[in-house]
């Protein structure tokens, strides 16, 4: 437990530092938004998946990581999602008085999404990684398994 916490931690920093910079310098991402777009219209024939859909599927996977990490820290799920998405709503409001930078719902509605879809992998994650531990350890009488343990966190 304390090993998987040490790394999770570590993995945390990274990623948060890495998603700061992406989030908060006042550097406009439109242009490779744009040449992705338009890469996707030229290679794949997919003129209908715009800018605007390639801006939202980069915030979607940008948050994944967040749901993941504070998930597998904490333990719980609802949490872990709960943190993420005050986190994306925060960076959007500071997004307000950052040049070139423009804050959106759509952006944090985005970035919930990624949360969530991280937060269910940890989440079955720890399901898995408890239900293994429970084939693997022998029961006492009135000992708690790992399972119901992980249940608990589920509520």
């Amino acid at each position: 437990m304390a090993k998987r916490r040490g790394w999770v931690l570590g993995a945390l920093v990274v990623y948060a530092l890495a998603a700061a910079a992406i989030l908060v310098l006042p550097v406009s991402f439109s242009a490779i938004v744009h040449g992705i777009a338009d890469w996707l219209a030229g290679t794949f024939r997919l003129d209908w998946f715009g800018s605007g859909w390639v801006e939202f599927v980069a915030n979607i996977l940008l948050f994944v990581p967040a749901g993941f990490l504070l998930t597998l820290l904490i333990g719980r799920p609802v949490l872990g999602l709960l943190i993420a998405v005050v986190l994306s709503a925060m960076v959007e409001l500071v997004q307000i008085v950052i040049p070139m930078r423009e804050p959106t719902l759509r952006d944090v509605i985005a970035n919930s999404s990624g949360a969530l879809i991280g937060a269910l992998a940890a989440w079955m994650l720890l399901r898995r990684s408890a239900h293994a531990l429970d084939e693997t350890l022998p029961q006492a009488d009135g000992a708690v398994d790992a399972r119901s343990a992980v249940e608990d966190l589920d509520h």
